[in-house]
């Protein structure tokens, strides 16, 4: 039996005027990658290291990582342990074009870092930072970065966690976390995470591997803990450090209350490096931690003592409070000396 139903005429004519909506597909992985790409950025370092075979001279090293453009006058967002130590810092875009960068500001407890280019890019292309909190586990997610030096590489994967939203790394920043299950390797540090839509929710810290390959777990800083340092003032040292615990401490003869920051590396021309401060010379197992040994031991920074509690929270809190062209002092153990120095370059900016 066929049903019939009856339209009235004005009831047509209204049908037929009511405009005709086509919902459009949301834009293929493909297209957002060939949106997106350009904004992915080579970052290639330079840093001086202690080789392995004893009493050999320092060696200069070459080490690549992933950023992301995120203004159009030349800032690049990237993880802070691929540059924290850098003597110099190019560059590349998908372009070719080559720039040299110095880093503007570096927060290690949270792994990132901001870079200025010597000048803008000719043609730059800038991503958009999405909102981390928006993101859900189970969300499909993609990377691009320089895994093992191969550039501007696409993987894929979801979100698996959200970890350490209100954990501190050494007192210092409380830094928070997405777990991947996108595939990641060495060259994909600082590199950005994106949502589906293209938009920046994350960069690249590294990962967690037996094996040294991608097959471990992933992790990236979310964007909001991005937003939020862009926010404050923050700086750069330039220094790779090791805090010696109590015992420890002993060992390398640090007065009483024995703790310090043994320096393994310093850059160059870091305000550290322009202070004087010593990175370490040799190479040594020591209580069964592999150690860079021989550099400066900080003791006091600002006038507080490490061994103070929270001592690492209450010195950046002082660090970021400096005026430009304020005083700052430095006192490390030096070869069984107590030294004292002093810079006034270490004043952070604002973002």
């Amino acid at each position: 039996m066929t049903m019939r139903i009856a339209l009235s005429l004005p009831l047509v004519l209204w049908i037929a005027a009511v405009p005709h909506v086509v919902r459009a597909d949301p834009a293929s992985l493909s297209e957002v990658f060939k949106r997106v790409d350009p904004a992915v950025v080579e970052i290639h370092v330079l840093e001086t290291d202690v080789p392995m075979t004893p009493g050999g001279r320092p060696v200069r090293v070459a080490s690549l990582g992933s950023g992301v453009l995120i203004s159009p006058d030349g800032k690049v967002l990237t993880a802070a342990h691929v540059v924290q130590t850098a003597d110099s810092i190019e560059v590349q875009l998908l372009t070719g074009e080559t720039l040299r960068a110095k880093v503007l500001s570096s927060e290690e407890s949270a792994d990132m870092a901001l870079l200025q280019l010597e000048r803008p890019p000719k043609a730059p292309f800038v991503a958009t930072i999405g909102d981390s909190d928006d993101v859900r586990v189970g969300d499909e997610v993609f990377v691009i970065g320089a895994p093992l030096g191969v550039s501007h590489t696409l993987t894929v994967g979801h979100i698996s966690g959200r970890r350490g939203t209100n954990a501190t790394f050494n007192g210092m920043w409380p830094t928070e976390f997405f777990q991947t299950d996108a595939a990641i390797n060495h060259g994909s540090s600082g590199g950005p995470l994106f949502n589906m839509r293209g938009e920046v929710i994350g960069i690249v810290a590294g990962i967690l591997t037996t094996s040294g390959g991608s097959e471990g777990l992933g992790f990236a800083v979310t964007s909001k803990v991005a937003r939020q340092l862009q926010q404050t003032r923050w700086f750069w040292s330039g220094v790779d450090g090791y805090l010696l615990p109590g015992d420890l401490a002993q060992v390398f003869n640090v007065p009483p209350p024995a703790t310090g920051l043994l320096l393994q590396r310093v850059a160059a021309d870091s305000p550290a490096g322009r202070m004087g401060l010593r990175g370490g010379t040799m190479r040594a197992a020591v209580a069964g931690e592999d150690l860079i040994v021989g550099g400066d031991i900080v003791l006091e920074v600002l006038g507080i003592p490490l061994s103070e509690p929270n001592s690492a929270a209450t010195i950046r809190k002082r660090l970021t409070s400096l005026s430009p062209g304020e005083m700052v002092s430095v006192t490390v153990l030096r070869r069984g000396r107590t030294v004292t120095l002093t810079t006034t370059e270490i004043a952070p900016t604002a973002q």
